[in-house]
């Protein structure tokens, strides 16, 4: 099985997020490191963020929830950026972060 990974700033946002979203969240993220393969309407491509990255998209009455992964990292599920979308397009800011904290995950595998 893999080790998920998270950036702080992905761990203290998940934190903050409702009860069941979180539990919808790990349960997703424990499937990912079994090795499955997360399709739509849970999971999708976020090539605008990086080749090779992927959101996890959790919906409650709430909100909208993303969390933005990457799986083909030798440290194993790096989660590196967690937020709740007030729009329907992800806002550009959003991305930009994610390609940020992604770096740094790579940086630290150096």
């Amino acid at each position: 099985m893999k080790a998920a990974v998270f950036h702080p700033k992905a761990r203290e946002a998940l934190r903050a997020f409702p009860e069941e979203v979180r539990k919808d969240f790990g349960k997703a993220i424990f499937d990912l490191q079994k090795g499955y393969h997360l399709t739509m309407p849970l999971s999708r491509l976020m090539l605008e963020v990086g080749s090779g990255v992927e959101e996890l998209r959790i919906r409650d009455s709430s909100g909208i929830y993303r969390i933005f992964y990457y799986k083909k990292s030798k440290r194993g599920i790096l989660i590196f950026h967690a937020f709740m979308k007030k729009t329907q397009k992800t806002p550009s800011y959003e991305i930009k972060l994610g390609r940020k904290r992604l770096k740094e995950m790579f940086y630290e595998e150096k």
